[in-house]
């Protein structure tokens, strides 16, 4: 049994083995850097001095930021929603001309993307009332 594609190892010019060696040495690597980021945010989780809540002056800044970001939420939500349903509308509508009995399926689909605002909506709540 080949764990390999010997048109592709001919493509790219290498042999299966050493297409195997290739990856094992970029396991290595990436398996060292993983090592090296841990130990690096451990030694900063022991080395960091405490912080604590202090109150800050208001600067008058905090609501509009706030609903700015809510804005932002809930734009995002809906300009995702649209892309998303742009190409399902269109095919959905291809599906029900030549099968009519698949209408189920496509609302299904048609509907999924809607929960992009629902979230959008839900966080920029959120953020307007201040709940988190």
């Amino acid at each position: 049994m080949k764990f390999y594609d010997q048109n592709f190892c001919d493509m790219v010019n290498i042999t299966p083995i050493n297409h195997a060696q290739q990856m094992a040495s970029n396991r290595k690597k990436f398996s060292f850097l993983a090592i090296i980021a841990g130990a690096f945010l451990l030694i900063m989780t022991f080395v960091s001095p405490p912080v604590f809540a202090a109150e800050g002056g208001d600067d008058g800044l905090a609501k509009p930021i706030l609903a700015l970001a809510a804005a932002i939420a809930i734009a995002g939500g809906l300009i995702g929603t649209g892309s998303a349903q742009q190409g399902i509308g269109a095919a959905g509508m291809g599906i029900i001309a030549e099968k009519p009995e698949k209408f189920g399926q496509v609302l299904f689909f048609f509907v999924i993307p809607e929960t992009l605002w629902i979230i959008g909506f839900v966080l920029g709540i959120i953020l307007l009332l201040d709940i988190l």
